[in-house]
């Protein structure tokens, strides 16, 4: 699984900084690949050439040149599949920077202007509008340009972004999204462990995801589930295995990876801790 933007270094993309936060990055002659992606910030990708598909389990989204697709923070599968050669802008949103710009814009966010915020709400897909092609292009130079100022250019350029996306979203989502992050709002625990207990994120990812620091995220949890974090995905893992092994042909191998254990061993000895049989012999019929 490839984590963004962490993993973005000099001989795959350019990028640009403000202070420590990587803003945005380019990429060149990107290959047809498949990857699982957990974008750790708020992103926005402006495709310049070629196509890109996104897989989540609410959306199939296939964007090409021309389009612009907001990525609220999580897990998604990608594949650059149509064209070998694949351009493409990417915006990241640290929250902060993301809250400074509400604070210094409150006069654009009254609350009935606001749509309701959809717990299930997916990627966002818009057309690139003339006023934000000349944007795109007004990029480029600040890869190349030399100066102390650079880190205040490039807040500008953030906010300038901000207001050309707000002003190209007729459905206002991404507006109540933005106003949503600058208010502290929480995900439900519920549908986001729902969401992701398959996938091989760490609590300190899962807590940001949920919009909560990592103490916050541990606390809540076990006031809703009486139960800790760790301990609930364990659980919640070793049921999906056992269901697996009920309903499908899947090997213990294959199913050890399906559920995120990195060791077989590791995964036979919990599954045995919990059902007091291996899963083999589980499969095999033998039961408690």
């Amino acid at each position: 699984m490839i984590r963004v933007p962490s993993f973005i270094h000099a001989g795959e993309f350019q990028s640009l900084k403000i202070k420590d936060m990587t803003f945005v990055a380019y990429r060149n002659q990107d290959p047809p690949l498949r990857n699982e992606v957990f974008f750790e910030e708020h992103a926005l990708i402006f495709v310049l050439e070629g196509e890109k598909k996104f897989v989540t389990p609410e959306q199939d989204i296939r964007v090409k040149k021309g389009n612009v697709v907001f990525i609220p923070r999580g897990y998604y599968t990608m594949q650059e599949a149509i064209n070998k050669q694949y351009r493409s802008l990417v915006f990241f949103f640290n929250e902060k920077l993301l809250k400074e710009f509400v604070a210094g814009h409150l006069s654009l966010f009254h609350e009935n202007s606001l749509v309701e915020p959809d717990p299930n709400q997916g990627l966002l897909v818009f057309g690139i509008n003339e006023s934000l092609e000349k944007y795109i292009d007004s990029i480029f130079p600040y890869f190349h340009l030399e100066t102390q100022y650079l880190n205040h250019f490039l807040n500008l350029k953030l906010q300038e972004l901000l207001l050309h996306l707000l002003e190209i979203d007729p459905t206002g989502k991404l507006k109540s999204i933005v106003y949503n992050i600058y208010k502290g709002e929480k995900a439900d625990l519920e549908f986001l462990m729902d969401s992701y207990y398959l996938k091989p994120l760490s609590m300190e990812e899962l807590s940001r995801l949920s919009g909560r620091s990592l103490s916050a995220f541990k606390r809540d949890f076990q006031k809703q589930f009486q139960t800790s974090p760790a301990l609930w995905l364990k659980n919640k893992r070793l049921e999906h295995a056992r269901l697996l092994l009920e309903n499908t042909g899947m090997n213990v191998s294959e199913i050890s990876m399906e559920i995120g254990y990195e060791s077989v061993s590791h995964f036979i000895k919990a599954f045995k801790e919990k059902y007091h049989v291996t899963p083999s012999h589980y499969k095999e019929g033998e039961r408690n």
